[in-house]
């Protein structure tokens, strides 16, 4: 938000430099992040004097050129060479000098002592449109004779010099979205900062606008007004002038927009924008001629009906929109964006005003529907005063007066259905004295409270355990004893609160294992092998969830509130906001691509509707491949990633972190199951005593093609807090080395080509608990000579005892029992 200098100094006096405000502001939570400077022409005219042209003679070298000595109020005249055919002796003229910059059509002029045509030249006489002053450039500026020679053009002429300081406003602050809102911190921070003592003389205090001279002249166009929807609009006040001539503004009003980046449109917008940054209080005017019936409702219309704004966009309005209409049609987004047909023009001779305070839920749902963001409900949806709306009409309606005429022909309507009471807060002595670590003086405190507009009731030394405080109309943030602290704290200086010579300290316990040292873990290794970490909005579109039956709709959590239409839920999967960023990437010509997230889904169970017991949240792991295997060489082959690849990467993952197909220990061992469902063509499902923890596979091409990716993505889902619960507790486990040798033993298995190796391994540990280490796949055969249907798997065992060296005998036995157990399972033969 930007502040204008000289505007801010109308409501508060001080001659304290734009530097030291700005170091104030900032100090009191209003941070300003630039100061610039500003002139109502471009350059300020620096370096432009008022000079009287002495003599003028014909150039003789050129018809149309004319040698000029011109008197700038220094000890020498300046020699000029002038192409204008109205330059004459005697006259007053604008002199621009060596050195001083001009900003003519938009280019910049520096200049310089030069020659023009063997005559020296020490500057310029200028045109109208050579200073910014307009767009004249048939001969140059000829000024009053009463011009003083020497003057500076810029006092001549009555350029605007000003500073603007651009406040980062943050989103509790509504208060301060206007130039009083931020006067009135600035006298109280001037007032107490830093003050052990109560400052008793010469308090700074601000000036409002003064609306006395307000009266109504007849009441010959009285405009009804009807609220239909009191939830959404708490407060109406309207009024009607007549007899306006509708013009461009003066430079006054031009000025103070243009300093602040708001562009003059004629002097009864300017106005409603004047009021808007001075007050805070958005206003909007109707030419009364396109209201029909003579009434203003304020009502909503039924979703899908078409309305055309002010840009001349046709929008769709949704059903809660609130609207400003006539008896026939409606005329305004409430609170948001005019109608292209209602606005005032340059044949307006009446106007309505509307000063109002609508429901800030409303508005925030209305700007985000429709994707506008206005100054307007930038104020509304953060909560403006909703008393000031009479005070507000009334300073806009004098103005009006003063630069457009007209009479007031009505009354101040104020339609205000249920009266909002202000808000009470009890703060405590006790509360104040440790939450800021410094017992204040209880009169600077009753000061501080003063000068932001609270009311006080409680004297401050008569021992008393605290002050009841009613809050103002415009502190919409300001609920609890805790924000009454907070005002207090920033307005007295937060640095100048001591910090105590001794440390205080609470002991902290730490969950292990860490679970931010787990996940650097897997993210350092999946970072190394080439992926990049994605970090992904956790509000997603709705539409994605009618893409399969695994994540139903009916689970989704819905935003009441949604940004936009786009962002109306939150995502119960990490896989939509993956393909959003790969499609992203490969948009971009990056077509071979590693990612992996870690993120929270949001859940709701179904058939629930509980606020509380019906939804949860999870932290899960995704990860996400797809292109290339390896960068193409000369030397290396091209292929494609495949199923392998990214389940060597989820095996290496569980490895790392000690749990997965480790045998023996309960609660860590992972069971892979085949995948059935419409998110893979081909995946398999992964659990731990029968509880789903994550599932991988090739994505299915209908959820490809809703994304437009026509390669193939490999893609693996993970409840990390399930897996984070299975890691051990110790991050480093040591062992004895094996003092007694492995043994190897290898069998060829015939089997159906059903059978999965997993099967086959998940069997040999149930089996020989004790003594086998590790089983292998070293070799598939598919064949005619095997017969239809059949398979060949060649598969290592490894068998060691902890206590002794294993015997022929001993290792026969265990091979006779694991052939037992595929035989009488997998009906597998031994070749």
């Amino acid at each position: 938000m930007k502040i204008s200098y000289n505007w801010l100094r109308q409501y508060i006096k001080t001659e304290l430099s734009p530097e030291k405000l700005a170091e104030l502001l900032t100090g009191c939570g209003l941070e300003v992040e630039s100061i610039e400077e500003f002139h109502s022409v471009k350059g300020g005219l620096k370096g432009v004097v008022i000079g009287e042209v002495l003599s003028c003679t014909k150039h003789p070298d050129s018809d149309h050129l004319s040698l000029t000595t011109v008197d700038i109020g220094q000890a020498n005249p300046l020699k000029i060479v002038c192409g204008a055919p109205n330059v004459a002796a005697g006259q007053k003229v604008a002199v621009a000098g060596p050195g001083t910059t001009l900003y003519f059509n938009e280019k910049e002029l520096t200049l310089q002592k030069t020659k023009i045509r063997g005559e020296v030249s020490e500057g310029m006489i200028c045109a109208e449109d050579e200073l910014g002053l307009g767009k004249d450039h048939a001969g140059i500026m000829v000024l009053s004779p009463e011009a003083k020679t020497g003057r500076p053009a810029s006092e001549y002429f009555g350029i605007e010099h000003d500073w603007v300081l651009t406040i980062g406003l943050t989103p509790n602050r509504a208060d301060a979205a206007s130039h009083i809102g931020v006067a009135r911190d600035l006298a109280a921070v001037i007032n107490n900062f830093g003050r052990s003592e109560p400052l008793e003389k010469s308090r700074l205090q601000i000036q409002l606008p003064d609306v006395s001279a307000f009266k109504q002249d007849n009441d010959n166009h009285v405009i009804g007004i009807t609220i239909e929807d009191p939830m959404a609009c708490k407060r109406y006040t309207g009024l009607t002038l007549t007899g306006i001539k509708v013009a461009e503004s003066p430079s006054w009003l031009k000025n103070r927009l243009n300093a602040i980046g708001v562009r003059p449109i004629n002097n009864i917008v300017d106005v409603t924008n004047f009021i808007l940054m001075e007050l805070g209080q958005p206003l909007h005017a109707f030419d009364t001629d396109r209201i029909t019936g003579k009434d203003v409702i304020v009502r909503k219309y039924p979703s899908g009906t078409k309305f055309t704004t002010l840009d001349d966009v046709e929008r769709e309005l949704g059903a809660d929109d609130l609207m400003i209409c006539s008896k026939t049609e409606p005329m305004c987004i409430a609170g948001v964006f005019g109608g292209l047909n209602s606005g005032v023009t340059s044949d307006t001779t009446s106007v309505f005003l509307e000063s109002a305070y609508f429901d800030p839920v409303h508005i925030r749902r209305t700007a985000r529907y429709h994707g506008l963001s206005t100054d307007a409900s930038f104020r509304f949806e953060r909560g403006a005063d909703y008393n000031i709306t009479v005070y507000a009409i009334q300073r806009a309606a004098l103005l009006i007066k003063e630069v457009a005429g007209g009479e007031i022909s009505s009354p101040v309507i104020d339609v205000y259905p249920k009266p909002i009471g202000p808000a009470t807060v009890f703060l405590s002595w006790v509360n104040l004295d440790r939450l800021i670590g410094k017992t204040l003086n209880r009169q600077v405190v009753r000061d501080i409270l003063t000068d932001i507009g609270m009311q006080v009731t409680g004297n401050p030394q008569s021992g008393t355990e605290g002050l009841e405080i009613t809050v103002p109309s415009y502190k919409v943030d300001v609920t609890r004893d805790v924000d009454v602290i907070e005002e207090i704290l920033r307005i007295y200086g937060y640095n100048n609160v001591e910090i105590l010579p001794e440390v205080r300290s609470s002991m902290s316990f730490t969950r292990r294992p860490d679970p931010d040292k787990v996940r650097n873990v897997v993210s350092d290794y999946l970072s190394a092998n080439g992926f990049n970490e994605i970090m992904n909005n956790s509000l997603t579109r709705s539409v994605y969830y009618g893409l399969t039956e695994d994540f139903p709709i009916q689970q989704c959590v819905k935003i009441l509130n949604p940004i936009s239409r786009d962002l109306d839920v939150m995502r119960q999967n990490l896989l939509y906001g993956c393909l959003e960023s790969m499609i992203y990437n490969l948009n971009r010509k990056s077509a071979d691509l590693k990612f992996y997230e870690f993120g929270t889904v949001y859940l709701k169970a179904s058939g629930q509707d509980d606020p509380v017991k019906g939804y949860h949240e999870e932290s899960h792991l995704s990860m996400a491949i797809t292109g290339r295997s390896a960068a193409e060489n000369w030397n290396s082959g091209s292929g494609s990633v495949n199923w392998f690849d990214l389940s060597g990467y989820i095996q290496a993952v569980f490895s790392k972190l000690g749990i997965g197909d480790k045998a023996g220990i309960p609660g860590r061992r992972i069971i892979r199951k085949k995948y059935s469902g419409t998110v893979f063509s081909n995946g398999q499902i992964f659990s731990v005593n029968d509880k789903v923890i994550g599932m991988s596979g090739l994505l299915s091409r209908n959820i490809l093609k809703q994304f437009d990716i026509k390669q193939d993505v490999y893609y693996g889902e993970f409840d990390w807090s399930s897996i984070l619960s299975m890691v051990p507790v110790k991050e480093t486990q040591y062992r004895e080395l094996p003092r007694f040798p492995e043994v190897r033993r290898d069998l060829a298995l015939l089997l159906d080509e059903t059978v999965k190796f997993e099967e086959i391994e998940n069997l040999a540990y149930q089996t020989e608990k004790k003594l086998l280490k590790h089983v292998g796949l070293f070799d598939v055969y598919e064949g005619e000579k095997l017969g239809k249907g059949k398979k060949s798997y060649a598969v290592s065992f490894t068998l060691r005892d902890e206590e002794k060296t294993l015997t022929d005998k001993e290792i026969d036995k265990c091979m006779d029992r694991l052939i037992i157990a595929f035989s009488n399972n997998f009906k597998a033969q031994v070749r």
